[in-house]
């Protein structure tokens, strides 16, 4: 005769439990570790519980092909279910792949692509899929304008912190240019956190931010050398409740080296970039992909990762950007 216990075997967990204690391992153990413990388990990482929030920043700035960062994002958020509500990627190469994150994330609340090479005409068209979303990151996207700033205030109501930053290097020698910062100010209204450091705009329409957005309790302009605020009392007695950082760069060596390859270095680890090899068996998955953006049919849950040493060749140094406060 059995006797009854009051714990539950691992393998017995619920999916959603699985997915709140898988959410803690790295994105290499959720993909090659945990699907070959049981089948439970591999069901549960194969379903929307552990992936509504995606994170892949890290991996995805030293990912060395397009195709596999593209085909990955596919993966993950085709698992989400549409459950997806937190999505961090950096270096977006296509509006193709931006246009699939939209069809397939409308409940995202969180999107973060620095780096990317998205454009204005994508966000026009697809942005109101995304109507949720309160913080949006698209920090070093030289190819928007302010055109896709101000379909996104339109859009996004209830958008409430806005990175905007730019690469130094990109806006040195550059003309005042309010265009961004006026888009903002018109259409973004209950913004609380606003970072546009490096960006070349007047004080006038710093000044236009934060008259027009009452909610305001951060304004980065760290680097933004065209705003002059030489009066600190008149900003403490007209907008009391607003920080406002900058456009002196404090605790940071601008002397640093901003090539790209600076950010993605780290001399001290050996950081392991994955490469996607797909089985010849047919894809069998309920959504429905763009064949131009997979190499082959494959399985998503038959994936092989392979594990190979980052670039040898990559720089020494830090990024040496300042945490945000």
């Amino acid at each position: 005769m059995e006797v009854a216990s009051d714990f539950r075997q691992w393998d017995e967990l619920i999916p959603d439990a699985l997915g709140l204690i898988f959410k803690n391992l790295s994105l290499k153990e959720m993909l090659t570790v945990i699907p070959m413990v049981c089948k439970s388990w591999g069901k549960a990482v194969m379903g929307p519980y552990c992936w509504q929030e995606i994170d892949i920043e890290e991996w995805s700035e030293r990912c060395p092909e397009p195709q596999q960062l593209d085909r990955m994002i596919q993966m993950l958020i085709s698992r989400s279910c549409g459950s997806l509500r937190k999505l961090c990627v950096s270096g977006l190469k296509n509006d193709l792949i931006f246009s699939f994150i939209a069809e397939h994330s409308k409940s995202l609340q969180t999107l973060s692509l620095p780096r990317s090479e998205i454009s204005d005409s994508i966000l026009e068209q697809t942005i109101g899929r995304l109507s949720h979303i309160t913080f949006l990151d698209l920090s070093y996207c030289g190819k928007i304008s302010f055109r896709a700033l101000e379909v996104i205030g339109k859009n996004c109501k209830l958008l409430v912190k806005l990175f905007r930053n730019m690469h130094p290097v990109d806006t040195v020698g550059m003309p005042i240019a309010d265009d961004e910062a006026n888009a903002i100010a018109a259409t973004m209204p209950r913004l609380k956190h606003l970072e546009l450091a490096y960006h070349v705009i007047s004080t006038q329409s710093a000044l236009q931010i934060l008259k027009s957005c009452p909610q305001l309790e951060l304004l980065d302009l760290r680097g933004c050398w065209g705003v002059k605020i030489d009066d600190e009392k008149y900003l403490e007695k007209k907008f009391p409740k607003v920080k406002v950082l900058g456009p002196l760069v404090e605790d940071f060596y601008e002397g640093n080296e901003w090539d790209d390859n600076s950010f993605y270095s780290d001399a001290s680890s050996e950081y392991l970039a994955w490469e996607f090899v797909d089985d010849d068996e047919d894809f069998d998955d309920d959504e429905d992909f763009d064949d131009d953006m997979w190499d082959g049919d494959g399985r998503l849950e038959q994936l092989e990762l392979r594990f190979y040493q980052g670039n040898e060749h990559e720089s020494e140094g830090g990024f040496g950007w300042p945490p945000s406060p």
